[in-house]
């Protein structure tokens, strides 16, 4: 049996750690002996590793630049002894990759889902470092890997594997009672973020989006699910622009992925994820997405097809091409319907859990 270290910036939930979980739960236990160690202290994620009998390490980082957490990180591999370290992210691609390397771990792979713009030269020149001393690292869009070859990673070591999604399941609860239990009326039109509340989010779009919305007469509510240090000042903005009664942050909702199929459209306004896994489940749900007309959302959003692109100077087409799907369910039905083709073909979460078990094969040989 193989033992595998994965090393994520944190257990918080999000596209990460869910796409870990799936991965986690989905690989043959008869084969791969699962680890996950996290970074940072956070709240656990809502895929709770230790119910799927998987042993999770917080190594409590403190600062941006610990070396206390890294020296713990260091003995916690040479403790556990892996055969490969699987890391995520660029802090957990830093920190993993180091103590992996520390540890003389034969086998390092890493995986990048978003597109960094923000990263300073230093911290591309760490990728790279860490990048010629990884065997393998997994992009999960065909635009995450030419960003990262174009900025130097060996493009010989970089793999596509898509993200993966699982088939929605039928809600447990009907339309009329999710709005019940949110005190909507029962005309509201429902669209969702799902996803962290920070900076490069850019979730002020999205509030000044329902704004517009609700000058026209549509009663679209946007359901803001999930935490972050932005979340004080987008209630601020809310209540600035009057639409606190449009605009509803209802924090972290472990249920949050059983109301989609009584959601209407998924706005997503991120420029940096590789594949957005919120845009995955919306997807899988039958539901029409508008996103930003980012690299990685081009690969999944089709205009016209399964939603509607915003290009970032064009911050009125989040109004401008959702109303369109409030007023006419024939046609967000049709996008919803495509876009769930498009995700069960193409992005199986099968299919995602057995690449990454071919490739442990292939390297653990």
């Amino acid at each position: 049996m193989h033992r595998i270290l994965y090393v994520v910036p944190s257990l918080a939930a999000s596209g990460a750690t869910h796409q870990l979980a799936l991965l986690a739960n989905g690989l043959p236990r008869s084969e791969f002996e699962i680890h996950v160690a996290a970074i940072d202290a956070a709240t656990q994620a809502s895929c709770d590793f230790q119910k799927l009998g998987i042993e999770t390490s917080i190594v409590g980082r403190r600062w941006a630049i610990d070396p206390l957490a890294l020296a713990r990180l260091c003995r916690y591999v040479k403790r556990l002894r892996p055969a490969l370290v699987h890391t995520c992210l660029f802090p957990a691609n830093s920190y993993g990759r180091l103590a992996a390397l520390a540890a003389s771990v034969p086998n390092i792979v890493a995986t990048e889902r978003h597109i960094d713009t923000w990263k300073l030269p230093h911290e591309l020149a760490i990728d790279r470092w860490l990048g010629a001393r990884s065997v393998r690292i997994i992009a999960n869009s065909a635009s995450m890997r030419d960003f990262y070859a174009k900025r130097g990673l060996p493009p010989e070591q970089i793999i596509v594997i898509p993200a993966g999604v699982e088939e929605a399941k039928s809600a447990p609860l009907s339309r009329a009672d999710l709005l019940s239990q949110l005190g909507l009326p029962g005309d509201a039109k429902l669209i969702v973020y799902l996803g962290p509340l920070t900076v490069r989010k850019r979730i002020k779009e999205l509030i000044w989006a329902v704004d517009q919305l609700k000058a026209v007469g549509a009663t679209a509510h946007l359901l803001v699910i999930g935490e972050g240090p932005t979340r004080r000042r987008l209630e601020r903005y809310t209540r600035l622009n009057r639409v606190n009664d449009r605009v509803h942050f209802l924090g972290r909702r472990d249920e949050a992925r059983e109301w989609l199929p009584h959601i209407d459209v998924l706005w997503q306004s991120s420029t940096t994820d590789g594949q957005s896994s919120a845009i995955l489940e919306a997807l899988a749900a039958g539901i029409p997405v508008v996103a930003a007309d980012a690299p990685g959302n081009r690969e999944l959003v089709l205009p016209g097809e399964t939603g509607y692109l915003v290009p970032c100077d064009q911050r009125a087409g989040f109004a401008r091409h959702t109303l369109p799907l409030l007023e006419d369910p024939e046609l967000a039905r049709r996008l919803g319907s495509a876009g769930k083709r498009l995700v069960l073909e193409q992005h199986r979460a099968e299919d995602y859990v057995e690449r990454h078990a071919r490739l442990y094969r292939e390297l653990l040989a």
